[in-house]
C-alpha cells in the first residue's frame, strides 16, 4: 500500500539484510523453555523464570557488545525488569528501536507468545554484531517485562524518558507472537488503509508497515493489516507520537477460509490454540513463520537503521485547496453522482455511529470533498447514484529526477457499503494509471486522514493531470471520501 515518507524515508541501502538462521532463533526458544521448566512452568512478571529470562538475553548481548541497561519497575508489589540494549554509533537523535515483550502469562512457558519475538529479536540483534554492522541510525533493543498485566514495562519505559529523549525514537518496531502454529502473516495497519479500530499510527507509521509489507512482497507471501487495538507494547509509544509497525501472526482469533487458501494452516482454528495456556511450548511454533518473520525483522532493521535520507528535493506542484487553483469538477460529463459531488469546500463534519464527513483538513480550512454541507442528516449530501470526480488542471513534470506525488485522503461509509465503492487516484498523461485505489466493504469504517505517496516516474516529461474519483454503486449505502495537501516533488 502507499505510504508516505517519513520513519523510513526514501533512502539508500547501505548493507544488504541477511538470511537469520531459524536454528538460532529456537536454540532462544530452548534456553527459555528450560528456564520455564526450571522455575515452576512460566516466566512471569515477578517470579524467578522472568529474571532468568533478562539474564540469559543480557549475557548473550554484553558478550556481543552491547551496552545494556536493566530498568527495574514495580506493579502489583513485585520488581519487573526491563532490557535496553544500545548498539554503538549511528545518530543518536535518531534511534530506531526495536522491541519484544520478554514475559508469559503464568499459565505457561510462554514460547511463541511471547518467547518468539524475544528471540527472533535477540538473535537480529546477534547478527548485527556479527556483521559489525554500521548504522546511519543508533539502534536500540528492548525486552519488556510484565506486558502481559497490561504493557507494564514498555508504559514505564516510555515514562521514563523526557520529551526530549522521546523525540529521539524517530521509529518503533514491535514483534509479539511471530511463530503461531496456525500462522497469519499481518501487519500493524500504520496508515489505516483497513478503517477498523483506532485509525492509524502516528505519522511514519506506514512507511513502517511499506517496509515489512516490502520484505514479504519479495517472498510473494501476502500480508493484512491489524489494527493498532493497544494490546502489545507499541501502545505507550504512538500513544506519545513516536511512529510504529510490527508483525504479529495471531493469537486467540480465528482463521478463516480465505485465510487458510492463502497462507495455509487450518480455517476455523485459532491462529494460536496455546494462546496463554500451558501447551505454549516449544512445539507451539510454525518453523516457517518464525524463519519469516526473523528475516522479515532483519530486513526491516537493515533497511531503516542502515539508510540514508534522500533530501526532500524540488517542490514541482503543491496544492492545499485554500484558493481555487483549476481543479474541475466532473472534466469528461459522465459523472452518474446525483449526490455529494467532488467539489473544493469547507467541510461540515458528519457521523452516524463513526465519523464519515471529516469537518477538520488536514491544513487549512478547505480540501476536495464529496458535498462539503452536513444536510439535514448523514445521508443527504453523501455520494448516491455511482462514479463523482474532479480533475486537476495541467501539471508539466520534469525529464529527470525521482517523482512522488503525496497527498492525504480518507474513504469513510457504514457497513451497507460493498467493495464496489471506492476511492481512486489516476493520473492522465500519455496513459491513465490508478495510482491508488481503496475499496469499500460491508463494515462500518470511520473517516480518518490518512497518507499516501506514490511514484511518478514513468510520467516525467510529461504534462500530467490528476484525477481523483470516489464510487457509491448502490444508492442505499453512505459513502464520504477527502483529500488535501496534494504534492509532486523531485529529488
Amino acid at each position: 500500500m502507499p505510504a508516505p515518507a517519513s520513519a523510513a524515508p526514501a533512502k539508500i541501502l547501505l548493507a544488504a539484510a541477511p538470511n537469520i538462521s531459524v536454528a538460532n532463533v529456537k536454540a532462544h526458544l530452548s534456553q527459555l523453555q528450560s528456564i520455564a521448566t526450571a522455575n515452576g512452568g512460566n516466566r512471569a512478571h515477578g517470579r524467578p523464570g522472568y529474571l532468568a529470562s533478562v539474564n540469559y538475553v543480557k549475557g548473550q548481548l554484553d558478550a556481543a557488545g552491547y551496552t545494556t541497561v536493566v530498568q527495574s519497575f514495580t506493579y502489583n508489589g513485585a520488581t519487573g525488569y526491563n532490557l535496553i540494549a544500545d548498539w554503538p554509533g549511528g545518530d543518536p537523535d535518531d534511534v530506531l528501536m526495536v522491541g519484544a515483550h520478554l514475559d508469559s502469562v503464568t499459565a505457561g512457558p510462554g514460547i511463541n507468545d511471547n518467547g518468539s519475538g524475544s528471540s527472533a529479536n535477540l538473535e537480529v540483534a546477534l547478527e548485527v554484531s556479527r556483521q559489525a554492522l554500521s548504522t546511519t541510525k543508533h539502534l536500540r533493543f528492548g525486552w519488556w517485562g510484565a506486558e502481559e498485566l497490561g504493557l507494564r514495562g514498555s508504559t514505564a519505559y516510555v515514562n521514563s524518558l523526557s520529551a526530549a529523549e522521546k523525540a529521539k525514537i524517530k521509529a518503533y518496531l514491535n514483534f509479539d507472537m511471530v511463530g503461531s502454529p496456525n500462522a497469519g502473516y499481518f501487519l500493524y495497519d500504520g496508515d489505516n488503509s483497513d478503517g477498523v479500530g483506532s485509525g492509524p499510527g502516528p505519522a511514519g507509521s506506514a512507511a513502517l508497515e511499506q517496509t515489512l509489507k516490502d520484505y514479504f512482497t519479495s517472498i510473494g507471501v501476502p500480508t493484512e493489516g491489524t489494527d493498532f487495538d493497544g494490546r502489545s507494547d507499541y501502545g505507550p509509544f504512538i500513544a506519545n507520537g513516536i511512529p510504529a509497525g510490527g508483525i504479529f501472526t495471531g493469537a486467540d482469533g480465528t482463521k478463516t477460509a480465505a485465510q487458510a487458501t492463502k497462507w495455509g494452516g487450518t480455517s476455523g482454528t485459532a491462529f494460536d490454540v496455546c494462546y496463554h495456556r500451558a501447551c505454549d511450548t516449544t512445539s507451539n511454533i510454525n518453523d516457517t513463520a518464525l524463519d519469516r518473520n526473523s528475516d522479515a525483522i532483519a530486513y526491516a532493521v537493515w533497511t531503516i537503521a542502515t539508510s540514508t535520507p534522500v533530501p526532500p528535493g524540488t517542490t514541482v506542484y503543491s496544492d492545499t485547496f485554500e484558493t481555487a487553483t483549476g481543479w474541475t469538477a466532473n472534466p469528461s460529463g459522465t459523472d452518474t453522482a446525483t449526490a455529494g459531488a467532488f467539489e473544493r469546500g469547507d467541510p461540515a463534519a458528519t457521523s452516524s455511529g463513526v465519523a464519515l464527513q471529516l469537518g477538520t483538513t488536514v491544513s487549512g480550512s478547505f480540501d476536495l470533498v464529496t458535498g462539503a454541507a452536513a444536510g439535514s442528516s448523514a445521508g443527504t449530501y453523501d455520494v448516491d447514484g455511482g462514479v463523482t470526480s474532479i480533475r486537476s488542471p495541467a501539471i508539466t513534470l520534469p525529464s529527470s529526477g525521482t517523482l512522488t506525488l503525496s497527498f492525504s485522503w480518507y474513504l469513510a461509509h457504514l457497513n451497507n457499503a460493498t467493495s464496489a465503492d471506492y476511492l481512486w487516484v489516476r493520473i492522465v498523461g500519455s496513459t491513465t494509471t490508478t495510482v491508488f485505489t481503496q475499496a469499500g466493504a460491508a463494515s462500518n469504517r470511520a473517516g480518518a486522514w490518512a497518507t499516501a505517496s506514490v511514484s511518478l516516474n514513468a510520467y516525467a516529461g510529461q504534462s500530467i493531470r490528476i484525477l481523483i474519483e470516489a464510487n457509491d454503486s448502490g444508492t442505499a449505502s453512505l459513502v464520504e471520501a477527502g483529500v488535501d495537501d496534494v504534492k509532486i516533488t523531485q529529488s
